[in-house]
């Protein structure tokens, strides 16, 4: 199978790992601070880069947030500063990382045409392998990412989801379409859609959190022989592990090289606040150097 199955198992194997490198930059945390904020996280990023491709520690996946680089734009004064800067971060990465995939973290998912608009923002706006959707307005929300260019591109619909408040929603009982007579929670009825949705498009994947393992034992178990892509966030500050989250993909028998275990904080600032240590970049890359070690493949 080629396309965006494809580039994950090759990435996989190229690096080594299945870590995925969050990108969600605070400018009070940043090194640089000249003002101009495209400037000063294009610095950030070109020496973070640098250091990262000439130790040869490279993650399997970067996942830039849009919304921390769109909330820097002040349109109405002609000011695209952090969309620009966006720009730069994924030039960057093609630059330096060739081949590894970009999953833009937008949580997109509207009627259908509004869905059609997003899906041409995410894949032929800012060229991203990948994207993160909300399934809340049902299938004809998520239909038009997966036919933008079908298989070629990911689509990683949110399932159970890594914060606190996930469960007031995702843990519902529900009565679902595949067992009408079983209550499931409702992430399971998410991953029922999901695994049909993936007969006619694969590429499609699901969002599971790191930070409930019993969960994330049932769901990946249920994807293990069917070729759904998992991004798993809530590794470090959220309270994951992934050396934890890694065995619990394994003892299911899911196929790691699929998943896409994330970190994003404690890779990218993991001092929180500024203003950044001197040995700003050591630490960045102490923790990215154990991530990729707890994530080999």
């Amino acid at each position: 199978m080629g396309g965006y199955i494809e580039l994950l198992r090759e990435s996989a194997r190229e690096v080594k790992n299945c870590a995925c490198m969050g990108l969600d930059p605070r400018l009070s945390a940043l090194p640089y601070d000249s003002g101009n904020v495209r400037s000063d996280l294009n610095a950030y990023f070109q020496e973070l880069f640098r250091r990262m491709n000439l130790a040869g520690s490279i993650p399997a996946a970067f996942k830039p947030n849009i919304g921390y680089y769109q909330a820097l734009d002040r349109p109405r004064e002609e000011d695209f500063s952090g969309s620009l800067a966006l720009a730069d971060v994924l030039e960057l990465i093609e630059n330096f990382f060739p081949g590894i995939p970009v999953i833009l973290d937008s949580k997109r998912g509207d009627i259908a045409r509004s869905s059609e608009n997003y899906a041409i923002e995410a894949f032929d706006v800012w060229q991203s392998s990948a994207v993160t959707v909300s399934p809340y307005m049902g299938s004809d929300s998520v239909e038009p990412f997966l036919s933008h260019l079908p298989g070629e591109k990911g689509v990683y619909v949110l399932d159970r989801t890594s914060n606190p408040g996930g469960k007031d929603f995702q843990n519902l009982m529900v009565i679902d379409k595949v067992d009408e007579k079983e209550l499931y929670p409702l992430y399971m009825s998410v991953a029922h859609h999901i695994v049909t949705w993936s007969s006619r498009h694969p590429g499609i994947g699901a969002v599971v959190g790191a930070t409930n393992l019993a969960e994330l034992e049932d769901i990946a178990g249920y994807y293990g022989d069917k070729d759904i892509p998992l991004l798993i966030p809530g590794v470090g500050s959220q309270g994951g592990s992934a050396t934890e989250t890694l065995a619990t993909l394994r003892k299911v028998g899911y196929p790691v090289e699929l998943a896409r275990i994330n970190s994003s904080s404690g890779l990218t600032h993991p001092w929180k606040e500024g203003p950044a240590p001197e040995d700003w970049l050591d630490r960045c890359m102490t923790n990215l150097s154990r991530l990729l070690t707890d994530t080999a493949v």
